[in-house]
């Protein structure tokens, strides 16, 4: 193969040395800290980024006050349900004392029809 074109040695070194000055003269044509467009930059950033903290912690706040509201909804059900249950008991207990009542009468009554049957007997 041939090249069209024949670069030597020093006209590749000099091509790397422009574009080596050229990469330089970019850098330096930069603006500095104190340039009005680099602040006014900086401080667009620094306003975002102060509004995003802003919105994690009000997201942060959310998340916690939900967590919150959730946590006092759980224990109120919770108290609800205990209070249910007692009422269960408590009503199972009464139903309990009427059945008791109701047996002990009904025993009452066969020993009082027991002994009044005995009675007239003699």
């Amino acid at each position: 193969m041939s090249f069209s074109k024949q670069n030597s040695f020093d006209d590749r070194r000099q091509d790397s040395a422009s574009a080596r000055a050229a990469m330089l003269d970019r850098f330096r044509a930069r603006p500095t800290a104190d340039d009005p467009a680099v602040q006014a930059r900086q401080a667009e950033r620094l306003a975002i980024a102060v509004a995003r903290e802003e919105r994690v912690r009000e997201r942060e706040t959310e998340r916690r006050l939900e967590a919150e509201r959730l946590a006092a909804v759980a224990a109120a059900e919770r108290a609800a349900e205990v209070l249910r249950k007692a009422a269960e008991v408590e009503a199972a207990a009464e139903r309990a004392r009427v059945a008791q009542a109701k047996q002990k009468e009904e025993r009452d009554a066969r020993y009082a029809a027991r002994k009044a049957k005995i009675k007239l007997r003699r």
